[in-house]
């Protein structure tokens, strides 16, 4: 089978040269035929010129975007260029700093060997941040499923067959919000344990600011369920605080008026049009094999 390998980057080529030589040393023990796709997310520091030799990989290319898009529309554009421009069976997106394992591959390749069409993603079991930010990102998957009534706990790190990357190229969603996305468009994922592994070269740039953007852009994609479940929160909220009504308990109210204002804003990036017109933001393609 052809499996392509999806890896956004930003700047972080040191790291991304690792990864790939690392998935390439894999690659000599894995009966499959394994490609990886690039996007480089119009990085301001240039690409070291000194290639790894590369034996076992069928292929690397590096597409080139003309302007800065972000992480989610990276991984958005990477699916449709492959689903339009290349042959494949699968597709792994994974986080090119080391933290998505690559070693982890091979359990993905394993669940799929019986054929399934069922997406397959790594559920995190184990994270290498520090206590705080352990703490906000469970608070994260405690809101999200509080407003949404979804669990989400894996991110972009997953194996996509290709009938699942031709719904997720035609949902805008997915120019928003990859996980969001996945979980909007299946319900029954299988799950592979996956753990989170320590960057390559240099701090996470995952922080709080990003975390929180990364957890309203997912509790965007179920807008809907949101306004419904926010508006009889505040219709049970004001009968309880009616006459008790105060700065402190108010609160809660503008916390939720700043969630619903969010995800109402941030629900504006599902553009379907910019999706469909992604492909044009890429300046031109490198072949390092």
């Amino acid at each position: 089978m052809k499996i392509k390998i999806l890896i956004p980057v930003y700047n972080d080529w040191q790291s991304v040269s690792k990864l790939i030589s690392e998935i390439d040393d894999l690659a000599k023990n894995i009966n499959h035929e394994i490609s990886i796709i690039v996007v480089n997310d119009a990085s301001t520091h240039d690409r070291d010129p000194n290639n790894n030799e590369l034996n076992n990989l069928i292929s690397v290319k590096i597409l080139n975007m003309k302007t800065n898009q972000g992480h989610a529309r990276c991984i958005a554009t990477g699916l449709k260029y492959i689903l339009e421009k290349d042959e494949f069976d699968y597709i792994i997106p994974m986080d090119g700093d080391g933290e998505d394992r690559p070693e982890e591959i091979n359990d993905f390749l394993n669940k799929i060997e019986n054929k399934d069409t069922i997406p397959i993603i790594g559920e995190r079991t184990k994270r290498s941040e520090s206590l705080l930010f352990k703490t906000c990102y469970q608070i994260h998957k405690l809101i999200t499923l509080v407003f949404t009534g979804q669990s989400i706990k894996f991110g972009n790190f997953t194996c996509l067959p290709k009938t699942m990357v031709e719904k997720m190229v035609n949902e805008k969603a997915t120019w928003n919000s990859f996980s969001g996305s996945l979980r909007k468009l299946e319900k029954n994922l299988i799950s592979i344990p996956s753990i989170r592994g320590t960057r390559y070269f240099g701090p996470s740039k995952m922080n709080f600011s990003s975390l929180v953007k990364h957890s309203l852009s997912i509790i965007s994609v179920f807008r809907k369920a949101v306004l419904i479940r926010s508006a009889l929160f505040i219709i049970i909220y004001i009968l309880l605080i009616k006459n008790h009504a105060s700065i402190i308990t108010l609160i809660p109210f503008l916390f939720l008026l700043y969630l619903v204002y969010s995800v109402s804003n941030l629900a504006l990036r599902e553009n379907m049009d910019e999706f469909n017109n992604s492909l044009k933001n890429i300046k031109d393609i490198t072949n390092l094999k």
